[in-house]
């Protein structure tokens, strides 16, 4: 039966914990703890994952991080992403402390040197679409290239627990194109959070009805001169960062990483998990952990 399959959430780390982190650090809120450690980043991230755990009820769970800020797109593009400053001090101990407290949940942690978090996240989500009903949870919309029938993007949004789920059909109704058609949007009009330029003087409007009337780069390039001369003129000057941008956009899904279901149940033991968050005097989360023994205690 279609809907007894189990359902899986890949969690972006990064974008949770950044998110925790910038949410109480503006009032200088950084919860030192008695070691000297601030926690302000993983007391949020604990709080955001188990309120979409009791959100969205899913049967399985893996947190996917960056791991480093050099990848593959660095290499190609060493501007990409170059326009983000050093991570605040407060933040830098909570990037290994985070991951003991993901563990101490028996929850995967996943990432590889190389790639970003989206890269591993693209890659299970295509592993395991087959097997499980795949969610994935982010505050980024470049995920949103991976929807397809059998993966649902559900984006952060202010607060807690406020979501923006997004299917194929959410995505058509908001954008007129399809998922996959993210990427060549992203070729042509630059993205400025990942500092890379795309055709310059080519915005997000034109963009769209570029891709709604020619459906690809290769139907754009094909149809060069039925374009406006302004516009056949940009992409014609900046036809290698046009292809290079591509490359940049598209999350890969072929990483050497993978995700057993077995491994990845949300089986909580409650002493364990306890314990790290006594140990790093986070203990108020506890009521969060979705352990059954919870209802009894």
């Amino acid at each position: 039966m279609e809907n007894q399959k189990p359902s899986l959430m890949l969690v972006d780390g990064m974008a949770l914990l950044f998110r925790a982190f910038y949410a109480t650090a503006v009032t200088g809120q950084f919860m030192i703890n008695s070691k000297g450690i601030p926690t302000n980043g993983i007391h949020g991230f604990v709080k955001h994952l188990f309120t979409a755990v009791s959100s969205f009820k899913p049967t399985h769970l893996a947190v996917c991080w960056d791991m480093g800020s050099k990848t593959f797109r660095t290499e190609l593009f060493p501007d990409y992403k170059g326009n983000r400053g050093e991570a605040p001090v407060e933040l830098i101990p909570q990037f290994d402390l985070v991951k003991d407290v993901v563990s101490s949940f028996d929850i995967p942690n996943i990432g590889l040197a190389g790639y970003e978090a989206d890269d591993c996240i693209g890659t299970i989500a295509q592993q395991m679409k087959e097997f499980a009903h795949v969610s994935i949870l982010t505050g980024d919309q470049d995920i949103l290239q991976l929807l397809d029938e059998s993966i649902s993007v559900i984006l952060l949004k202010k607060g807690y627990g406020n979501y923006l789920v997004h299917t194929p059909q959410t995505f058509f109704e908001e954008k007129g194109i399809s998922p996959r058609q993210m990427i060549d949007l992203k070729a042509l009009m630059g993205d400025t959070s990942d500092n890379y330029p795309g055709v310059r003087g080519i915005g997000e409007k034109t963009a769209l009805k570029l891709l709604q009337e020619f459906e690809h780069i290769e139907g754009i390039l094909t149809n060069l001169d039925s374009l406006s001369k302004s516009n056949k003129t940009k992409i014609e000057k900046d036809l290698d960062m046009l292809h290079l941008s591509r490359t940049l956009a598209e999350i890969k899904c072929d990483v050497p990483v993978c995700c057993e279901l077995e491994e990845a149940g949300l089986l909580i033991q409650k002493e364990k998990a306890v314990n790290k968050l006594m140990e790093i005097e986070l203990r108020g989360l506890q009521r969060l952990l979705p352990l059954e023994e919870a209802i009894i205690s």
